[in-house]
């Protein structure tokens, strides 16, 4: 029996707080105002999303760090403190190997690759056999940000690869299905996870329907195009 695609929330963290992604116009990102929260802390609007689905998992892309700014180690620390504390998928702009390894010691969370934060292919060549390593495959429009090994030899990706198309993301124009297709004929047996778009229902079953292993949302949550008896027909 096929496994039912996972719903990972995403939450975009900017200057300590939880901010609105806008097809990755980060300068345009502004703190999140949503149904879900009284305000944009990361536990508020965190808890707010557990209100829909009780999710053991969330994507943390931290703005700051992947601007080359100080990271959000406190927003993180918190939410560790949650009650049922979230395994964690960290972007933070990882680009060097001692912060790297620091991220990979570190409990519950797996550190996200950036293909748009790395300046060449060596960081991911030496740890892509890494379990917890995450590789994001980062798409502004029709083109790749990043080195083109990352994209053009599968041989370096580790287990679970997202394909993060910026564009789409907040702009609820539909997940990037030609592009997700061209990385699943090329991923073999890895995880292959959506990132921008994702509208509804009918999004979620057509990419589980292509064999893509998770979703990474934000938008139709705060939105409630997706909404709490939905998630759990999808066993989310």
């Amino acid at each position: 029996m096929k496994k039912a695609l996972r719903i990972i929330p995403v939450l975009d963290l900017k200057d300590g707080v939880v901010v609105r992604a806008q097809q990755g116009k980060r300068d345009r990102y502004r703190p999140i105002v949503t149904p879900l929260s009284r305000s944009p802390d990361v536990v508020a609007v965190a808890e707010g999303l557990r209100g829909l689905y009780p999710f053991s998992t969330f994507y943390i892309a931290d703005l700051d760090a992947i601007e080359g700014g100080a990271p959000n180690s406190g927003a993180l620390a918190r939410l560790r403190t949650m009650a049922e504390p979230p395994a964690l998928w960290v972007d933070a702009g990882v680009a060097d190997e001692k912060t790297l390894l620091a991220a990979l010691a570190e409990r519950s969370l797996s550190p996200v690759l950036g293909s748009e934060s790395q300046r060449d292919d060596m960081l991911l060549r030496r740890f892509c056999d890494h379990p917890d390593l995450i590789l994001s495959l980062d798409f502004i429009g029709d083109s790749f940000c990043g080195p083109r090994s990352l994209l053009e030899e599968p041989e370096l990706w580790p287990q679970k690869v997202i394909v993060m198309t910026l564009a789409k993301v907040g702009a609820a124009a539909g997940p990037d299905f030609g592009r997700l297709q061209e990385v699943k004929a090329k991923a073999g047996n890895r995880a292959v996870i959506a990132a921008g778009g994702v509208r509804d229902e009918a999004d979620i079953s057509a990419l589980s329907a292509m064999g893509v292993a998770a979703a990474l949302v934000a938008t139709s949550l705060h939105n409630a195009t997706l909404t709490p008896g939905r998630l759990a027909s999808l066993g989310a």
